[in-house]
């Protein structure tokens, strides 16, 4: 297994990240497409599913969302959930140019928010062989009630209204931070498990992070709703992750989206919280979860 950097033309923004190749003698190998949630990098425990996957004998492309990370796009920390899907696909469209990558054979996996993403992305791109969502994002009207109290959620929209109003008076998007260590603060994640691992994870790995974002992303998030098409995956193999105790991205959510998918679908339960996916048993059970549908459903074993 080795690992190289790589860049990509997302239809005028540069996108990078890695190539991890597979631990295998063949010519050619099935790839895995893979991307973080809101407001993480590829720094943040992607690199430790890479080198799972790539030693089972599978390609994996990991790459920074645009606006963040090592990638390209402006302004910066800005989520627009469409453009994400959108590069999902172009970067699965750079891997079919690869010649040790197997075109016919296209995995996607996805954690919490890009867990979103890969529900829509294997609903509408049928190049798309099997995909994997963990611990996801379904519903941004469910996630915003779920962890927003009702009594701020007027205040809110009123914040929204302002920041639309300067924008289009010239001003610059304004911005709020992803986490705090107050669960009642406004901020994007409002929880305090969100606020200790993105603080070790930037501390730790990937100390380039960035905890803000701006505030129309935290309302394109709200509009987000991956759980309308996700009966739209099948044919196309699809595994869910979900944390037992994951209040997050709710695991009530996610299992009443599973409910909503078609066969052939698989489930998985893990132990945790929300976070407690990227490490430990954790890491272990998800991630060998994810290698061994990966390799099943692209490699026949």
């Amino acid at each position: 297994m080795t690992r190289r950097d790589i860049e990509f033309d997302a239809e005028g923004v540069i996108l990078r990240g890695w190539f991890y190749t597979a631990n295998t003698d063949a010519a050619t190998a099935p790839v895995i497409v893979m991307a973080h949630g809101l407001t993480a990098v590829k720094e943040m425990y992607l690199d430790d599913y890479a080198e799972h996957f790539s030693e089972a004998g599978l390609h994996v492309l990991v790459f920074d969302h645009r606006n963040f990370g090592a990638s390209n796009g402006e302004p910066r920390q800005e989520i627009d959930p469409i453009a994400q899907n959108r590069d999902y696909r172009h970067a699965i469209t750079y891997a079919k140019t690869l010649p040790e990558v197997d075109g016919d054979k296209i995995g996607i996996w996805g954690s919490s928010f890009s867990g979103g993403h890969v529900q829509v992305v294997a609903a509408y791109d049928k190049r798309v062989k099997a995909a994997v969502a963990q611990v996801p994002f379904v519903s941004g009207y469910g996630n915003v009630r779920a962890l927003v109290r009702a009594d701020f959620l007027p205040g809110f929209r009123t914040v929204f209204a302002a920041d639309r109003e300067a924008r289009f008076q010239g001003g610059t998007p304004g911005m709020v931070p992803a986490v705090d260590p107050d669960p009642l603060a406004s901020v994007m994640m409002p929880s305090a498990d969100a606020w200790e691992w993105f603080s070790r994870a930037h501390k730790e790995r990937a100390p380039a992070w960035r905890n803000e974002i701006t505030l129309r992303s935290v309302e394109r998030v709200g509009e987000y709703e991956p759980k309308d098409v996700i009966w739209q995956i099948s044919p196309t193999p699809f595994l869910m992750i979900v944390g037992e105790d994951d209040n997050v991205a709710p695991r009530d959510l996610a299992l009443a989206a599973y409910a909503q998918a078609l066969e052939p679908k698989e489930l998985v339960m893990i132990p945790g919280g929300h976070f407690d996916a990227y490490q430990g048993d954790g890491f272990r059970l998800s991630a060998g979860a994810a290698r061994d549908f990966f390799v099943r459903k692209l490699l026949g074993s």
